[in-house]
């Protein structure tokens, strides 16, 4: 039986991750909403930010999906309020299984960020997710400083470019590194081809993750 999976996005180059991560997956559709005005009223600090994502899940749960993911880890953030997420269905977090690999590596670590923004939210959650499962992380935040304008602005290669040549730099450092997010995947993968170093990345255990979440062998 069909099963549906909406997936919540702060900006549509996500969709096409989500979509390769489960292309296997013959007995799952994809439902994806997007709306990158979030992510510019987070960076203005705007009111009532957190209000808007919550009518956002309302609308796709109205959509009959059978689960829910969020793939930006700024949504997750604003919905701190774990009473947002109490819905019939299973409301996957894309960040948790991210944090579970962060806090399974003993060696020093950097999570390395495109935009600002999601910073303060990602780096909050990953420690909170770590007490709450009784880890410790040494990890550190890096941003690749005015590379996110490039991939909103739809400039793909120059964005992939930038996140190649931080990548390349920090090898010198000896630490395991994550990206800490969707958009910037491909430069991650390409980075692995090239040096055979592991990149963590969201990505790696979320499909089993969703599988669990919604009850089903897809």
């Amino acid at each position: 039986m069909m099963k549906k999976l909406g997936c919540l996005h702060a900006h549509h180059s996500n969709i096409e991750y989500i979509e390769q991560a489960f292309q296997s997956e013959e007995d799952l559709e994809l439902l994806h909403f997007v709306d990158p005005g979030v992510l510019q009223h987070v960076s203005k600090g705007s009111d009532g930010v957190a209000y808007k994502v919550k009518e956002q899940i309302e609308w796709i749960i109205s959509c009959d999906v059978d689960a829910m993911l969020i793939t930006c880890t700024n949504y997750i953030a604003l919905l701190e309020n774990e009473a947002v997420f109490n819905a019939s269905i299973p409301i996957i977090k894309i960040d948790e299984p991210f944090f579970e690999s962060i806090c399974n590596v003993q060696q020093p670590q950097i999570i390395l960020f495109t935009n600002p923004a999601t910073v303060e939210g990602t780096m909050a959650r990953l420690h909170q997710y770590a007490r709450q499962h009784g880890k410790s992380v040494n990890v550190e935040a890096k941003i690749i400083k005015g590379t996110f304008d490039l991939i909103m602005q739809g400039k793909k290669k120059a964005y992939n470019d930038a996140i190649s040549q931080a990548l390349h730099k920090l090898m010198s450092e000896q630490k395991a590194i994550s990206v800490a997010q969707l958009s910037m995947m491909d430069a991650a993968r390409q980075f692995e081809e090239q040096t055979a170093q592991t990149i963590i990345h969201p990505l790696r255990a979320l499909v089993e993750v969703v599988k669990k979440q919604m009850e089903v062998t897809l």
